[in-house]
């Protein structure tokens, strides 16, 4: 199931044999055909977008709504049209991305849709980006890519810029603790690939790919790290066998 603001190029970037499997990157390649990668590659991805508009109905009062790692503008294109939807004035969004690929394709769909006066897109690495007068934030699958020294950090700054009562709303892959549990969830993750039509070669060559870029961690350690950066309301309110989503008030 796929939503209207997704496009619908078909994810083929690993279905032919690669000699060599570099690091996986946003690049073009992968911009093109994101959305459809991400609805068949992210179990209830489409579910962790309605739980952000819940979220967003319960908790957005005022301020910014900082999309970081925001990809192709598809989550802030839908908390737009809630808004509308419902007569509300349509926050100040900021989608922070590192990849211009995504930001260009961001650009696109925002600007479809009315939205190039409500949304400043930034290339940029979200460890530089000032949250400031923040209503929510979002970070959809984009703290696992950064360096593990580098995450604490960066949820203490977005709960410095969060306005008092606001929310973040993290989603992300996780780890468990015990190895076999681990390795069975890992399994049936791929039982899930296989039944959305990517073939052995396509699961293999993309976990390769990922193998030393994406690092995620236990619950346990993930709920630590939020915690120590300031955020004593928190709480995994979604969870898929080794998929998470995490919901965080100041």
């Amino acid at each position: 199931m796929t939503n209207k603001f997704m496009n619908n190029g078909e994810d083929k970037v690993f279905a032919n044999k690669i000699e060599k499997i570099s690091d996986f990157e946003f690049n073009q390649n992968v911009a093109s055909v994101f959305d459809d990668m991400v609805s068949r590659s992210i179990p209830n991805y489409h579910e962790i977008h309605k739980i952000i508009i819940d979220l967003t109905r319960r908790f957005y009062k005022s301020g910014k709504v900082f999309d970081l790692g925001c990809s192709t503008g598809t989550t802030m294109l839908l908390m737009a049209d809630h808004f509308r939807q419902n007569d509300r004035p349509l926050p100040e969004f900021i989608g922070v991305d590192t990849s211009k690929p995504m930001l260009e394709k961001a650009s696109q769909k925002l600007n479809a849709h009315g939205l190039q006066n409500n949304v400043e897109l930034k290339e940029e690495s979200i460890t530089e980006t000032k949250i400031e007068d923040a209503g929510m934030v979002i970070m959809n699958y984009t703290l696992q890519f950064l360096p593990m020294e580098e995450r604490l950090e960066v949820i203490k700054n977005i709960y410095n810029g969060l306005n008092e009562n606001g929310c973040f709303i993290l989603a992300e892959k996780i780890i468990c603790q015990d190895e076999q549990i681990d390795n069975l969830l890992i399994d049936l993750y791929y039982d899930f690939k296989r039944r959305n039509g990517y073939s052995e070669m396509e699961i293999s060559q993309k976990r390769e790919a990922l193998e030393n870029v994406l690092k995620p961690l236990t619950p346990q350690q993930q709920m630590k790290m939020l915690n120590d950066a300031g955020f004593e309301k928190s709480e995994m309110i979604f969870r898929w066998y080794n998929f998470s989503c995490y919901l965080c008030i100041k």
